[in-house]
């Protein structure tokens, strides 16, 4: 009882100061857009002679109003994981992991310099890493490992940019992008756009963040919506002058686009509830990192923003329906919700509509002002019509899984635990739906001071309904059909879904397809060589010597001395003898 009692007051103790601290932030945050204000403060931590440590924080309104997001979903994923987690032996822990994964988030955002970034993103690798294989099983370990050394190259490659970075005189990237004759050359900006693309999961780096769903769900909340996945589009919003003056953001936008489309299709034949919200996400990131590398960074944080609220709520109305469900997690064993569980159900339909751009929800604001600026530029036919496909897939894979959790009946076991009692979790449910309800406004009118009107002609206007429309149509025949379509006997179409539902093997090449023929030879060099001739020279071979000689020492040794005279004499006499002859 008394570590309960320990657990709730670190929840409440650490949830109500991030939220307070959530909305200074973006009073702060409105106050420097209004009147473009941004602050630089440096710290002299310690010096000798010339040298001086400093901690450097930056606040403009783009750290702040993103800052302010990520206190007030993790405040609100605090007291859910209160509920979901109760009957945890180690919530304390949990807690405490989660604060640091929040404060390792926070240095990356305030940082201007990369050394204090490096802690950040540092941490949020490590942290996550411990919250992945927080229940501890193989299938966790095993995606533990995948999340910790795939996001370890996007380490690297920022510890290869601060080098660079060191050689041209300072670890502050603002010295580069606000200076004509400072730029930075194209391999720092090649390394920092690896590392984003490591931790936002784009091709071909996409494997881990599906299985990152073997954490806790108010993790996968976290790390979806506000945290983790959103430090690599976050770093190339402060990039993106350097990023848009390099050819780099053509490579960039081919990436974000396949991204998009690639986890579109995957969706639309996973049955996982976690892994379809977190293929989702994986589609909304590459929509993110794209219109980043057409040159909109204030577009991409406005969806980076909405995209969180939504995402938020959208994990915690799953996590709600898994934790009601006895940890089921296959839509197909759903149906029927809608009547056991009204509220929950009601607040995951608002979240997927406003995922798919329903006109005056969070995402409608951001999404469809984003594609009306990809039907103004001057992009390439492919990554264009990429674009259109994945908004259809979007609708796609929504519809399917909104089908499957109302409308169809129930398949599961009798023994549920229907409720919607739980106020710990119901309560960050309700706040984040009235955040996903009037948050895309809000931030429409804060970030776009006059309203963003695009005239077009009717057909290009219509292009984002009818991709919709289309979604729509192909979501509601893929809830009865996907079943029909594994039992097909041709051999080439039964490759082809395979290889599309599969994330185009990214899964497979990023395990074992990487390691196989290393593996290989390395078996090879231990049996030739190390177990070998290696062995048979060195140290078997020094052994069987210096066990004969050390045998021989021994049996001379135990001799009587008796006998050793009568060796001696017979040695003796025979010497004598042939001396006489």
């Amino acid at each position: 009882m008394i570590k309960i009692t320990n657990c709730i007051k670190i929840t409440y103790i650490s949830a109500i100061p991030l939220f307070s601290l959530s909305l200074i932030l973006f009073s702060l945050g409105t106050h420097f857009i209004m009147n473009n204000y941004q602050l630089f403060m440096e710290w002299e931590i310690t010096s000798l002679n010339s040298s001086s440590m400093m901690m450097v924080i930056y606040l403009d309104w783009i750290s702040l109003m993103f800052a302010s997001t990520v206190l007030a979903i993790s405040s609100l994923i605090l007291v859910y994981s209160q509920g979901y987690m109760m009957h945890d032996k180690y919530l304390q822990r949990f807690i405490m992991i989660i604060l640091l994964f929040v404060a390792s988030m926070m240095f990356l955002i305030i940082s201007p310099n990369m050394m204090s970034i490096l802690i950040g993103w540092d941490g949020l690798g490590l942290v996550s890493y411990c919250l992945v294989i927080y229940y501890q099983s193989n299938k966790s370990f095993n995606a533990g490992m995948l999340t910790a050394l795939t996001n370890r190259i996007g380490d690297v490659m920022i510890l290869m940019t601060i080098i660079c970075m060191f050689q041209m005189g300072s670890w502050n990237f603002l010295f580069y992008l606000d200076t004509p004759f400072m730029k930075m050359n194209m391999m720092i900006m090649f390394m920092v756009m690896i590392a984003a693309l490591t931790k936002s999961a784009q091709i071909p780096f996409s494997a881990w963040l599906p299985a990152a769903m073997a954490a806790p769900t108010p993790v996968s909340s976290l790390v979806h919506s506000s945290t983790l996945v959103t430090a690599g589009v976050f770093l190339l919003i402060r990039f993106n002058k350097e990023l848009m003056t390099s050819d780099l953001s053509y490579i960039l936008l081919m990436t974000g686009t396949m991204t998009m489309f690639m986890a579109g299709l995957a969706a639309n034949m996973e049955n996982d509830l976690k892994k379809i919200i977190a293929l989702s996400t994986l589609s909304q990131l590459g929509l993110m990192m794209s219109i980043l590398a057409m040159g909109f960074p204030n577009l991409a944080l406005f969806h980076l923003i909405t995209h969180a609220l939504f995402k938020a709520l959208l994990f915690m109305c799953a996590g709600h329906m898994i934790h009601s469900m006895t940890d089921n997690q296959d839509i197909r064993l759903m149906g029927a919700i809608s009547s056991t569980m009204p509220m929950t159900i009601s607040c995951f339909t608002l979240a997927n509509l406003s995922l798919c751009g329903l006109p005056f929800l969070a995402g409608f604001y951001s999404k469809d002002l984003i594609l009306e600026m990809v039907i103004m530029n001057k992009i390439n036919y492919i990554p264009f019509m990429l674009f259109f496909a994945s908004t259809g897939l979007t609708m796609s894979y929504t519809t399917r899984l909104m089908k499957s959790a109302l409308t169809l009946n129930y398949k599961g076991t009798p023994t549920m635990s229907w409720a919607n009692k739980d106020w710990e979790m119901t309560l960050p449910i309700m706040m984040l739906s009235m955040l996903a309800l009037i948050g895309g406004s809000l931030m429409s009118w804060l970030i776009t001071l006059t309203p963003p009107t695009m005239p077009m002609p009717l057909n290009f206007k219509m292009l984002t309904s009818y991709s919709i429309l289309t979604g729509l149509l192909l979501g509601s025949i893929l809830i009865h059909t996907p079943n029909k379509f594994f039992k097909l006997k041709n051999k080439m179409f039964q490759k082809y879904l395979w290889f599309s539902t599969d994330m185009w093997f990214m899964p497979l090449i990023s395990t074992m397809g990487m390691i196989k023929t290393p593996l290989k030879y390395g078996m090879k060099y231990k049996k030739l060589w190390d177990q070998g001739w290696n062995e048979l020279f060195i140290p078997q071979g020094l052994f069987q010597t210096l066990t004969k000689m050390a045998s021989f020492t021994e049996t001379w040794q135990m001799t009587s001395i008796k006998s050793i005279i009568y060796i001696m004499m017979i040695m003796f006499t025979m010497l004598i003898i042939s001396y006489t002859f």
